[in-house]
This record gives C-alpha cells, structure tokens and sequence, in this order.
C-alpha cells in the first residue's frame, strides 16, 4: 500500500514539470513577436523622419535662398575673369551655391594655361568666391612648333605673342624631349636666361641679342647682329653680360666679316670669313 501512494507521487510530479515545459515553448513565440512589431514600428517610423528630413533639405538646400548671383574672382592677371566667372557659374546656377560641386569647379579651373592653384569657396547664401595663383612665365623658348612662354618650373603655356616686353630676346635649345634628364637641364637653362636678361640689361646690351642658345648649358652662345649679318657669339658662363658687351665692341662695324667670336677669355677671339 504505501508503495503504491509514493508511486502515485512521483507521477503526478512528473505530470507537473512537463506540463510546465509546454506552457513555456508555447509562450516563446508570443513574447517574440510582442518585441518584433514594436521594433519595426519603431523603424518605420525613424526611415520616415530621415525621409523627411533629407527631403526637407535638399528643398532648402536648392531653394532661390541659395541661387548663385555672384562669383568673386581675385589673383588673375593673364587669366580672364569673365571666363572663369563662366565656368563658375556653368557649374552651380543649376545646383545653387550650397549644392555646387567646388572639387569640380576647382579641377576645371586649373586647366587653363596660367592657373597654377585654385581655391574655390561658398561666400553663402548666394555666392562663390574664388582665389587664383597664376604661373608666371619666365621665358620665351623657342619650339620646333614655333615660340613660347613658359614658367619658372619649365611648365609650357601658351604660344608666345611677340611683344612679351619683360623678354627682350629668345631662348634657344629648350630640350622637349621626355627623358629624365630633360627636365633639370631645361630648368638651368632658365636660371641662365634668367641671368643674360639681368646681365644684359645691366651693361647696356639687350637690344643687340637677337637670340640666347643654350642647347649647350655650358656653352652659352648670343645670336648678335651687325651690318645685316647674324654672328655667333660664345660667352663667359660666369661673366655673360661683360663678355657679350667686349664681343659687341669688336665687332661693331664689323659684321659683315666676321663669322663668329669666342668671348670666354679676357680678350674676344674673332674668327673672320673666308673672302
């Protein structure tokens, strides 16, 4: 008999324990989607005030508030300003000042000739300002594609005009090949020009030069003229100006024979024409 009861126990505990079970899987998913819908309320309704929002300012963003009606331009002496005001204004009337894409505008900027850096900034609400630091030609070379100006980094700009004033003579030799090489010897040649204008200007002696070649860089030689010849004169390196206006003053009247004259010593060396 009390064998029977404690069995009677034991079932009706085991009974309990997995009726627990049950009740408990059965409540899982319940509880899962009590958190689920309100979690995707809630995201439902954060997209929509993003939307809103992002809707909200591309409106203001592109409103008339912010219609370009001016572009400041400063830094230009050879560089146009309306053209520059033209590729400003191309870029942002459409997308107004807030929304102009300045990278763009500054990359177009730089590729005109003279335009060394630009800087392009918002002068909001309704206009664009931009500072420009321009190349400064440094010679006139001569190309085998005619003559030009080019800057004090060796950088080609635009074909020369003629009547560049600060450039009273060509500079002959200009190296356009592509090789390692080029570059740095171009860039002494300018250091050299550079010198013969100062030099040549200091003794008196720049209206003569018609030409400065420097294919050899250490050999300069001046194209002079006189009586209607053009004569090839070679001059000191360290002593250019001195050492043209000696070789100016032996030949004078002379031109027409003389072939050339070496001018690298103390005394010229003139070399006559065979007549």
């Amino acid at each position: 008999m009390a064998k029977k009861k404690k069995n009677t126990t034991q079932s009706r505990s085991g009974s309990v324990k997995v009726s627990r079970r049950r009740s408990t899987r059965s409540a899982s998913p319940i509880a899962v989607g009590r958190l689920i819908v309100p979690a995707i309320v809630l995201l439902l309704l954060i997209a929509g005030i993003v939307y809103m929002a992002v809707s909200g300012y591309e409106s203001a963003t592109s409103s008339s508030f912010f219609r370009l009606t001016f572009v400041d331009v400063r830094g230009t002496e050879r560089t146009s300003k309306d053209e520059i005001t033209k590729v400003v204004t191309m870029s942002a009337e459409r997308s107004g000042v807030w929304n102009a894409d300045l990278a763009e505008i500054k990359v177009k900027l730089e590729k005109f000739p003279f335009v060394k850096t630009a800087s392009v900034t918002r002068a909001l609400p309704a206009g664009i300002r931009v500072n420009i630091i321009e190349r400064v030609p440094a010679a006139v070379v001569k190309l085998a594609s005619g003559y030009a100006l080019v800057d004090n980094e060796g950088v080609i700009l635009v074909p020369a005009k003629g009547n560049e004033k600060e450039f009273p003579f060509v500079l002959q030799g200009w190296d356009e090949s592509k090789t390692e090489k080029a570059g740095p010897d171009n860039l002494a040649r300018l250091k050299i020009y550079k010198k013969m204008v100062d030099e040549s200007v200091q003794f008196d002696v720049a209206a003569r030069i018609k030409e400065f070649n420097l294919a050899n860089i250490r050999q300069p030689v001046a194209v002079v003229e006189d009586s209607g010849r053009s004569i090839s004169v070679s001059l000191a390196r360290d002593d250019l100006g001195r050492s043209l206006k000696t070789a100016i003053e032996a030949l004078t009247g002379k031109g027409a024979k003389i072939r050339s004259i070496n001018s690298v010593g103390v005394q010229p060396i003139i070399q006559y024409l065979d007549l």
